[in-house]
């Protein structure tokens, strides 16, 4: 899930510990040492991959993608993530500051109902959006049925596949970003500024304004930023409207265009889009310093509201719940309802089946490599794979097109000759391995979603005594025994929690596996593309609203983790 840990792709974890005793000098360090330099690798090989081809292209299209496409291409992104950063911002921002700071009707429910569009994908909110609003949809119908219209003649109704409309869907699915963001920071405020403020006759707008604002900055750059990086990263949502942004741009010149060296060339584009994002976003709070002054920390008092203002401060913040969450989650089970046999269709089962195995498989491995990598750079107490560590994070901000790109086309080559080697040593032909099986996809996730569990791994042994650690190996046991019978008992809730959030994640992945997926080989998200491209919403329904519930459960789990 792309929630709070979110914020892993923007700061990198650092590791403060010390290193273990005897760690240095032991004879299996440089195995640890190389374990974890060997993770590090497979991570960063795959956006090294990228710009290794757009620099070394066999077959240069730079200068035609200058002249045709580039340019649109650039345009449309940057107008739809500037437009979508900024309404995230307003929307989170302004809906945090009612939740934390005042009471009302509803109050309490929407402080964490404001978090729920998190379950949605971008993708399933906006062919929800498109079968509401089209001219078969149930407003226009209602709206004909009212006035007397017959044709789409009589009246005026807005594109609603456009620019506009993709704006309002990715807005929708990612204002939560800030808002967990902006809620945390307010939270943290002491509630005596604000007393102090009111004492001296300060009204809400300019509490708002001069303390609220200014004290959050940070925390509504950095979920900007988060929303920003995953509309340059989105392509079902922008390919359903029609919007020709650098990532659909790599889909249409590798599978349309059948030029890789142009598809790497454009992910590089977007990588580096992604880099200026991630850059801007620290520069922005980089010298940004907030203290307590007080000793006792006050926890910021909300403030009853009456009459209208009660009323404005509901629907301000009912608004995107009702546009990000209960659009979507309607018009799907309305679809479902009316379609039970799309339950027991053969391609939802395997789709399922394929969604489970390889969302199971990527979590275990994303998990797993981060357990040991955290762990290696701790045992090792070298300095170069202390520095390798950070690099890891650049998976999370690198969309999934361009991950696509940089694993299949390396991948396919070590496939190849795998195969030959195979077929000269033994006379038989295997066929492709890994490009023709889910390994691809698994691997995709790996390196997609390793910022997150490295996250969780690291903070988790941050929080576990050196002292226990000091004492087990005192009492003979090796790093590995450490590892098995001191940190693992202690840190097997956030292992749990970064397995779950891994497998989420991995579940409403859609571009990477798009294009990296063997032949007839569907996964929830595929299908949900596929069947609504098809304009199929009634078949694409179950398997959209079985990836809602599996990302329900992070949003629940987040709301767990909020409360403790």
């Amino acid at each position: 899930m792309a929630d709070k840990n979110s914020q892993i792709a923007l700061n990198a974890p650092t590791m403060a510990l010390e290193p273990t005793l005897g760690a240095g000098g032991s004879s299996g360090a440089w195995r640890w040492s190389a374990g974890a330099l060997a993770i590090g690798a497979l991570v960063v090989l795959p956006i090294a991959a990228v710009l290794w081809i757009a620099l070394m292209p066999g077959d240069n299209i730079w200068p035609q993608l200058v002249a045709t496409t580039l340019p649109r291409y650039l345009k449309n992104t940057a107008i739809l993530v500037l437009a979508v950063g900024l309404v995230s911002a307003v929307v989170g921002t302004l809906s945090a500051w009612m939740v934390t700071m005042y009471r009302f009707p509803g109050s309490r429910f929407l402080s964490w109902a404001l978090l729920l569009p998190l379950s949605i994908p971008a993708y399933v909110g906006a062919y929800a959006l498109v079968d509401f609003l089209e001219y078969a949809g149930p407003l226009q119908t209602g709206l004909r049925s009212v006035f007397g219209w017959h044709s789409a003649r009589d009246y005026w109704f807005f594109e609603v596949r456009s620019m506009g409309a993709a704006v309002v869907v990715l807005s929708a699915a990612l204002y939560p970003y800030v808002f967990l963001m902006v809620r945390t920071a307010l939270r943290e405020q002491s509630g005596g500024i604000y007393e102090v403020a009111r004492a001296l006759g300060a009204g809400p707008v300019e509490r708002f304004w001069r303390i609220g604002l200014p004290l959050a900055r940070p925390a509504i750059a950095a979920g900007a930023a988060i929303a920003m990086m995953e509309t340059v990263s989105d392509f079902g949502a922008v390919s359903f409207f029609s919007v020709q942004t650098l990532t659909t741009g790599i889909f249409s010149t590798w599978l349309e265009g059948g030029n890789r060296a142009g598809a790497a060339q454009l992910a590089s584009v977007v990588l580096l889009v992604v880099f200026v994002l991630v850059g801007l976003e620290k520069r922005s709070r980089g010298k940004s310093r907030f203290y307590q002054l007080s000793r006792e920390h006050r926890p910021v008092m909300a403030m009853p509201l009456s009459h209208w203002r009660a009323g404005l401060a509901l629907m301000l913040c009912l608004l995107p719940f009702l546009v990000g969450f209960v659009l979507p989650v309607a018009v799907f089970l309305s679809h479902a309802v009316n379609s039970r046999s799309g339950w027991l269709d053969a391609g939802l089962v395997r789709a399922l089946a394929n969604t489970l195995f390889v969302g199971a498989a990527a979590a275990a491995a994303t998990v797993l490599g981060a357990l040991f990598m955290v762990y290696g750079v701790r045992m090792s107490g070298r300095r170069l794979p202390g520095l390798v560590l950070p690099l890891t994070t650049v998976g999370y901000a690198a969309p999934g097109a361009v991950l696509a790109v940089g694993i299949l086309f390396p991948l396919s080559a070590l496939d190849h000759a795998i195969a030959d080697l195979v077929e000269t040593l033994t006379g038989r032909d295997v066929g492709l391995l890994l490009t023709g099986s889910a390994f691809a996809v698994i691997f995709a996730y790996f390196v997609r979603f390793f910022a997150i569990a490295q996250g969780a791994v690291d903070s988790a042994f941050g929080r576990v005594s050196p002292s226990l650690e000091m004492a087990a190996r005192s009492l003979g046991q090796t790093p590995r025994g450490v590892l098995r019978r001191v940190f693992v008992p202690l840190i097997r809730g956030s292992v749990g929690t970064a397995l779950l959030l891994v497998f989420v994640d991995s579940v409403k992945e859609l571009p990477a596996t798009l294009l990296l997926r063997p032949f007839n080989f569907d996964t929830l998200a595929t299908r949900v593309y596929e069947k609504a491209s098809l304009e199929q919403i009634g078949e694409a329904s179950p398997a959209a609203l079985l990836v809602i519930a599996v990302g329900l459960v992070a949003v629940l789990l987040l709301r767990r983790g909020d409360r403790t």
